[in-house]
């Protein structure tokens, strides 16, 4: 990954990439007439990213253009994106950025995209071609102070770190893997971190990760995430459940082809979102009380596998008519939501790649979110994704929804028909949790089959900076 560093000043012979928010301010460069001019005409005809080649070095700019904040930052990201494909491109090692304008947060969206873009998961090839080649990028700033980028480096540390474990294959991440993993993070970060294995589990009555389980060879874990600094500003914890499904076949519902399984490495993504989160947080010391909850399986139609019609009786006591097997993401997420009820949390949030019906809703483009919080949260939790540029759209989540998962012979059953998928699912949820609950379905943005700007092919990372950002605020919030 990328080592972003403040810098004093320029060095002449590096490639350079100018953030300003006026065409004037190239005059306050070293460079010569005619290659000023050039890039001045190249910003004036409204183009993102103004390139010239002066001798050998690379020279780049982005004009920041009048409009709302969270536009401009975005845009600055992907200028970043673009400027890191050009070096990569170009097989350079080192960089610099120079800011001419005065905003921190447009000066540190640009290095994220260029450290976000530059992301490369090639542990599996055997050559170095084709890998980004970027290492090192300075930061020339007046109005960025060296805090704010060893702040930024940690955030893109821990994304990338779960853009790796998405990425990951089941032969390698299984879920006792996903444990060991967290077992690492927590050590490097300073987290406290229970990784439960089936005994302990079966002691727990975490009866709905077991069930899922039971077509696997492998054996299932739970991690248990805590972060709790003496100075929080919350008197009950957050409270973050990641769905660990480190491989999905749909067990005996097995999902219809083609194709269809060939991305379910990702469908743990929402547990590296949460691992990563506690990582991020315990870092950069947020006064905030946070508890992280994993369940981790993978789902196959092996050995005793939970098989449709089968009736569970859950960790909270509710049973469940299991009528579609590849709905086993919201059977242990249930368990941890019932788990999580010893804390008695202000809010607990799920995120998960939990149904096809949120991705068809509104793409790759962002996340859905629904649950019981007050509006107040969510409003903060979409100002957050604004900010970051990890959108969210909430849906209704009204009573009406309750009526398509009531079961005849059981209190519910874990499937609805085939409307609002998303919302059932949701609903589902929301019946092993007594407290404040955002549900945030990833399905879309979690894993991508081609690269968008500096949201490259494969896993995306989606969730940590989210989260950050709401955590963060709330560490501002007194109350």
């Amino acid at each position: 990954m990328i080592v972003l560093q403040k810098s004093s000043r320029p060095a002449a012979s590096r490639d350079t990439l100018v953030i300003l928010d006026d065409v004037k301010q190239l005059r306050n460069l070293d460079l010569e007439r005619n290659d000023r001019q050039y890039l001045t005409e190249q910003l004036e005809a409204e183009a993102s990213l103004a390139v010239c080649d002066i001798s050998g070095r690379l020279f780049m700019a982005h004009l920041v253009v009048p409009g709302e904040l969270n536009a401009q930052l975005e845009k600055a990201r992907v200028a970043g994106d673009s400027m890191a494909g050009r070096l990569n491109a170009a097989k350079r090692t080192e960089a610099q950025i120079i800011s001419l304008q005065d905003n921190s947060a447009l000066t540190l969206a640009l290095a994220e995209g260029v450290t976000l873009g530059s992301y490369g998961f090639r542990k599996y090839k055997s050559d170095t071609k084709g890998s980004p080649t970027l290492k090192k990028v300075g930061i020339i700033s007046k109005e960025v102070s060296a805090a704010e980028v060893d702040e930024l480096a940690d955030i893109m540390e821990a994304t990338c770190t779960a853009r790796d474990l998405v990425n990951e294959p089941v032969s390698f991440l299984n879920a006792v893997q996903l444990g060991a993993e967290i077992r690492t993070l927590a050590k490097s970060a300073g987290f406290k971190v229970e990784v439960m294995e089936r005994s302990r589990i079966e002691a727990l009555g975490l009866w709905g990760l077991l069930a899922v389980n039971k077509g696997s060879v492998d054996p299932p874990t739970f991690s248990v995430m805590e972060w709790k600094p003496k100075n929080a500003v919350n008197k009950k914890p957050i409270v973050l459940v990641g769905k660990g499904v480190v491989y999905d076949t749909g067990g005996l519902s097995l999902k219809p082809t083609p194709n269809s399984m060939d991305q379910m490495k990702c469908d743990m993504a929402g547990a590296a979102a949460v691992a990563c989160t506690m990582a991020l947080i315990t870092k950069r010391e947020l006064p905030v009380h946070v508890v992280g909850l994993v369940p981790a399986t993978d789902n196959r139609p092996g050995g005793n596998a939970y098989a449709p019609g089968d009736v569970v009786r859950m960790h909270s006591g509710l049973t469940v008519e299991v009528l579609n097997t590849d709905a086993e993401g919201r059977m242990i997420l249930a368990d941890a939501l019932s788990f999580g009820e010893r804390y008695k949390p202000e809010l607990i949030m799920t995120i998960a790649t939990l149904t096809g019906s949120a991705a068809r809703a509104i793409g790759t483009y962002g996340t859905v979110t629904m649950g019981t919080a007050k509006d107040e949260t969510f409003a903060h939790l979409e100002a957050a994704g604004n900010t970051v540029f990890e959108r969210v759209v909430r849906l209704p989540f009204w009573d009406e929804y309750d009526e398509e998962i009531k079961s005849d012979v059981a209190d519910i059953k874990n499937i609805g028909s085939d409307m609002a998928g998303a919302q059932t699912a949701g609903k589902f949820l929301a019946h092993f949790t007594t407290h404040p609950f955002i549900h945030l379905d990833i399905a879309g943005p979690a894993f991508l089959s081609k690269k968008s700007a500096y949201r490259t092919k494969g896993g995306t990372g989606v969730g940590v900076r989210l989260f950050y950002e709401f955590i963060k605020r709330r560490s501002l919030d007194k109350n």
